[in-house]
C-alpha cells in the first residue's frame, strides 16, 4: 500500500487528464457500469453545520474505492481547512487495499473537473467571463477546470471574507497571467458579468439574484449537498433555458437547491432535462441556442472518487510517488 499526500495526489495528475476521466466516469454512470450508493451522512451534534459524509464506489475494471469527507464550515475562524478528507481504494479482484490518499486534493480536482466538462458541453463556446461566488479551496480547481475548456480573459471574484477573495485572486493571478482578475463589491456585480458563473459557498441562503443572470449564461452549481442548504436563487427556475446535474437521484435526495422549491412547488423534478452522463456518452445534446440560460447542478457521487482516485494511483504508481506502508 502507498501513502499519498495532497503534494502527491497533486503531482499525480493534470486537470485536463481529470476531465478527461469525468467524462467517461459519468457515461458509465449513466449506463449503469457504476455501483454507486447514496453516501452516508452524520451531522456532528457539537459544531455548527459540520457533517462528515461516507461514500463507497465501484466502478468495474476500476477498483474499489471509500472516501470520508468532513465539512466543517466555521473551521476557518480557528485556522483549520473546511474540508477534510480521506480515500481508500482497493483492489477490485484481491480487495488488498493499494492506497490511502488525502481526499480533499481528489475532491476539490474531480469536483473542479465535474464542472470542467459541464462547461465544455454547456457553456456558450465563445464564454470568456466568469464570476466565482465563493473563494475557498474549491473555486481554484473550478476555475482551473474552466480554463481547460474555453479561452477565459475575465474573472470577478467574490467571498464573504474580503481577505479570502485577495487570497484567491493572488493565486490564481499568477497561475493564469492572461487573465484580468477583480474583486467584486457584491455578488451580483460579479453575476452580471459573467458568461459562467460558478457558486462554491457554504451559504444556507441564494448567494445572487437571478434577475442578475445574462442571457445564454451557465452556472455551474457545487456548493449546496445537504437538504436545508440552499444557495441558488428559487427564482433561477423559472428563467433556466435547461437543466442537468450529475445524479437526478443523488439531487433530489440531498440538494436543498431542489428540495426546498420542490416542497414548496416551486419546482417541479420532471424540469430536469438530463444527467451529466448522457452528454458526455454523446446520447443528448442538451444546448440548442446561444441565448439559453443553463444550469448544471452537482452534490458529488462516489463514482467520481473511484475514477480520479484510480487515476492518481496509477499515475503515482509510474511516477515512483508516495510513502509505501505495510499493514501486517
Amino acid at each position: 500500500m502507498i501513502v499519498l499526500t495532497k503534494s502527491d495526489v497533486k503531482m499525480s495528475i493534470s486537470m485536463s487528464e481529470a476531465i478527461e476521466v469525468m467524462k467517461k466516469t459519468f457515461a458509465d454512470f449513466y449506463t449503469g457500469k457504476t455501483v454507486t450508493p447514496l453516501r452516508t451522512a452524520i451531522r456532528s451534534k457539537v459544531s455548527q453545520g459540520g457533517n462528515v459524509l461516507f461514500m463507497p464506489g465501484y466502478i468495474e475494471g476500476t477498483g474499489i474505492a471509500l472516501k470520508a469527507i468532513s465539512i466543517f464550515p466555521k473551521n476557518p475562524e480557528i485556522g483549520k481547512p473546511s474540508i477534510n478528507a480521506i480515500v481508500l481504494l482497493q483492489d477490485e479482484q484481491t480487495g488488498e487495499t493499494l492506497a490511502l490518499m488525502e481526499g480533499a486534493a481528489v475532491t476539490a480536482i474531480r469536483t473542479g473537473a465535474t464542472s470542467g466538462v459541464a462547461t465544455y458541453y454547456l457553456a456558450r463556446k465563445e464564454a470568456t467571463t466568469v464570476a466565482v461566488i465563493g473563494c475557498g479551496a474549491q473555486a481554484t480547481t473550478q476555475l482551473e477546470a474552466i480554463c481547460c475548456v474555453r479561452h477565459i480573459t475575465e474573472v470577478m471574484a467574490y467571498d464573504t471574507d474580503k481577505e479570502r477573495i485577495s487570497t484567491y485572486i493572488d493565486l490564481m493571478s499568477r497561475k493564469f497571467p492572461e487573465i484580468k482578475f477583480a474583486a467584486a463589491k457584491n455578488p451580483d456585480d460579479a453575476v452580471k458579468i459573467a458568461d459562467i458563473v460558478i457558486t462554491a459557498t457554504t451559504s444556507p441562503k441564494p448567494v445572487f439574484s437571478a434577475s442578475s443572470l445574462k442571457t445564454g449564461a451557465h452556472i455551474n452549481a457545487i456548493g449546496s449537498y445537504t437538504p436545508d442548504v440552499q444557495e441558488l436563487p428559487e427564482e433561477l427556475f423559472d428563467i433556466a433555458d435547461k437543466i442537468v446535474v450529475d445524479s437526478k437521484e443523488a439531487v433530489l435526495a440531498e440538494a436543498g437547491d431542489f428540495i426546498i422549491p420542490i416542497n414548496k412547488r416551486k419546482f417541479s423534478p420532471s424540469k430536469i432535462d438530463a444527467e451529466l452522463g448522457q452528454l458526455s456518452s454523446g446520447q443528448l445534446v442538451v444546448r440548442e441556442t446561444e441565448r439559453e440560460i443553463t444550469l448544471f447542478k452537482t452534490v458529488g457521487i462516489a463514482a467520481q472518487d473511484v475514477a480520479c482516485a484510480a487515476k492518481i494511483y496509477n499515475n503515482a504508481v509510474k511516477k515512483g510517488l508516495g510513502t509505501k506502508i505495510s499493514m501486517y
